[in-house]
């Protein structure tokens, strides 16, 4: 199944581009491990032109390097940010990658048929940087410490332009990871892998979960795809696997994942049906899918007008939605319809104007149940306060240590904002 993954990434890579990407960033998280048996586990290990060596109890022991002749391609590079939970509960598997890509980094082969190679050569000669540093390829968040940083800036509107994002991204997950390596502060290198990152990539392998059922989603492989656009300066492509179906494994664009996970589930009468069965909870977990749609089309710009647009007639100006929410969790609908506003005068919506001019109508009813139920209290109303590490001094001081090494070694490319 990996190897099945890997050769559909290349094979659309190439068919759309060209040529073969030199370096593919993976989200890895630990239900790879629990729920599919290391599928891109084992997808990582192909794209390195390494296989898997196996005691007879079914367990991995270790890999073998394919030869380049038997694979029949450059070998590619890989960078990985592994989940807080992968990290603390599997690290063998990490350790194997990690073993993997410095053994690979080592052969004496033609840099252009060894990107892993190329780049850390590349890496040790451009940055002065030790052989150990320059094969860093496994990243996560601080040792002790959960989370992408992208998720909670962009819920908290505390960005402005997608460097802002990549910024955060880099700062809270440039910790390495390896065989020796057990968080080693590392955010310049996090930040030269990504300048060679031509693909970022998830997977789906049940419908039990999807894009939209956590913002570590897009946090994390939304922030890493803006991080890399920033430091590559390039359009990286956000790639999305499916392997629902073992015999049919698919590689599809993150716009067409999140078009089918919106036309299936979010938007499918059958699916709002069951969610107001569950009353305050089911509209509350209602707006959190829609929030997370914001939050992929902030990080990546992946998602359709259209989907915005049929969010707002299906749950702000639908009459029977809105009696619901009011009577149910009129602060689920109030953020809902915030967040709609937030992302047309963000420039991430070019709203229909028959459909704006009903959701500002129809928000203004809702914010005159929110200051009823407020009473003497204050009410944050329709405005959003953007807010970034510039406005706020503890919090830009502690991200200017950080980023500090970064921009002494690399040049951000250009803010397409």
């Amino acid at each position: 199944m990996g190897g099945r993954l890997a050769d559909a990434l290349l094979d659309k890579y190439r068919r759309e581009e060209g040529k073969l990407p030199e370096n593919v960033a993976f989200y890895w998280m630990a239900g790879d491990i629990m729920s599919s048996d290391g599928e891109m586990y084992s997808e990582i290990l192909r794209l390195l032109g390494v296989e898997p060596v196996w005691l007879s109890n079914g367990q991995v022991k270790s890999f073998s390097i394919t030869p380049l002749e038997e694979l029949g391609r450059p070998r590619i590079d890989v960078t990985v940010r592994s989940s807080g939970i992968l990290r603390d509960n599997f690290p063998n598997c990490y350790e194997l990658v990690d073993e993997a890509v410095r053994a690979v980094a080592a052969l004496d082969e033609d840099p252009e048929q060894n990107y892993v190679r190329k780049h850390a050569l590349a890496a040790m000669e451009t940055d002065g940087v030790s052989f150990r540093e320059a094969t860093y390829r496994i990243f996560s968040s601080k040792a002790g410490t959960y989370g992408n940083g992208v998720n909670l800036a962009v819920l908290a509107s505390a960005w402005k332009t997608e460097a802002d994002l990549a910024d955060v991204f880099v700062a809270w997950n440039g910790y390495a990871y390896g065989k020796d390596t057990q968080g080693a502060a590392a955010h310049a290198q996090l930040a030269t892998n990504l300048s060679t990152v031509a693909v970022t990539f998830n997977k789906v392998q049940s419908d039990e979960y999807d894009l939209l059922g956590c913002c570590c989603y897009f946090g994390t492989l939304g922030g890493m795809t803006a991080a890399a656009r920033q430091y590559s300066g390039n359009e990286v492509k956000p790639y999305y696997g499916d392997t629902r179906e073992p015999e049919h494994v698919e590689v599809r664009d993150l716009a067409d994942e999140i078009r089918r996970v919106v036309r299936t589930k979010l938007l499918n009468p059958k699916w709002i049906d069951g969610m107001k069965e569950h009353g305050y909870k089911g509209a509350a977990d209602m707006m959190k899918r829609i929030t997370r749609v914001y939050g992929w089309e902030a990080a990546t710009r992946e998602v359709d007008d259209w989907i915005f647009d049929d969010i707002a007639e299906t749950f702000v100006n639908n009459d029977e939605m809105r009696q619901f929410f009011e009577e149910n969790n009129p602060y689920a609908i109030e953020e809902i319809a915030r967040r709609l506003l937030e992302a047309e005068q963000r420039g991430l919506w070019d709203a229909d104007e028959q459909v704006l001019d009903s959701l500002k109508e129809h928000y203004l009813e809702i914010e005159s149940w929110m200051e009823d139920l407020a009473g003497e209290g204050d009410f944050q109303g329709g405005g959003v306060d953007v807010m970034t590490k510039d406005d706020i001094a503890s919090w830009g001081d502690s991200m200017e240590g950080i980023l500090a090494q970064v921009r002494a070694r690399h040049k951000r490319g250009p803010d397409p904002d």
